[in-house]
């Protein structure tokens, strides 16, 4: 049954960050206690940035000491850009230098999208990748935590505007043309998206009003809004905004 969005908003994008990180640990905890491990997908962009310093400054988990057993994490990835792990535009990339060299982390735990393929095989890859999480009769895992971000125009992860809205695959290769350049990109699909257990979206900036004003509170369009399509079947949707982000809300 899908759930109402809640809508979190904050006066900025540190407090907004201060507590994602508190609600990262608490439901990563959570989920280790049930399940064992806790599986979580990141995205890209500048927002997260700060939640992910923050994120690398908390300590393993110790005997009867709070914390976050970092062992039992596995990251991945939302969308990820077709270019070298160097590149400044790479989600992967910017995870490792801000995060995981900080932290006592497993490689293996650590599932990124193969970057240096092109994006058709990259895709059917990372599904493979999935596809060693899944929770039968998925195909894929159902993830603990989801963060997603929002572009001006509606879209999220490499869903764009005009994309297909109703795809049945768990991932996709996304190289139609987008803002002029070649997207080159591969993407999860919102049928992976939509079984996880919480999805946050972080949203910041004034640049960002409008648009979420349309989201949230206009006509249901997900072909114009893909950020529209995540809806999640069983699960949290939480929508977390500075001021700026929610000024027309």
């Amino acid at each position: 049954m899908k759930s109402k969005p809640s809508v979190q908003t904050f006066i900025n994008i540190d407090e907004l960050s201060d507590s994602a990180k508190r609600s990262f640990i608490e439901i990563a905890n959570e989920a280790i206690k049930a399940r064992g491990r806790f599986l979580t997908v990141l995205s890209g962009g500048f927002t997260p940035i700060k939640l992910y310093e923050k994120l690398a400054q908390e300590k393993p988990a110790l005997s009867n000491v709070e914390g976050l057993d970092w062992t039992c994490v596995h990251f991945f990835w939302g969308d990820e850009r077709c270019v070298s792990v160097d590149d400044s535009g790479n989600n992967y990339g910017m995870a490792k230098k801000i995060l995981f060299d900080q932290i006592a982390i497993p490689d293996s735990n650590i599932h990124r999208i193969l970057s240096e393929l092109e994006p058709a095989e990259a895709a059917k890859d990372y599904a493979d990748t999935l596809k060693g999480f899944s929770e039968p009769p998925l195909e894929w895992p159902r993830f603990d935590l989801v963060l997603l971000g929002m572009g001006e125009d509606g879209h999220t992860a490499a869903l764009f505007p005009g994309s297909p809205v109703d795809v049945h695959t768990p991932t996709l290769a996304v190289t139609a043309i987008y803002q002029d350049r070649p997207a080159n990109r591969v993407t999860l699909t919102p049928i992976v998206f939509n079984q996880a257990r919480e999805i946050w979206f972080l949203v910041t900036g004034n640049g960002k009003a409008t648009m979420l004003h349309k989201v949230l509170k206009g006509e249901h369009k997900p072909d114009v809004y893909p950020a529209q399509r995540i809806q999640p079947v069983n699960g949290n949707l939480v929508w977390m905004i500075d001021e700026a982000a929610g000024r027309l809300l």
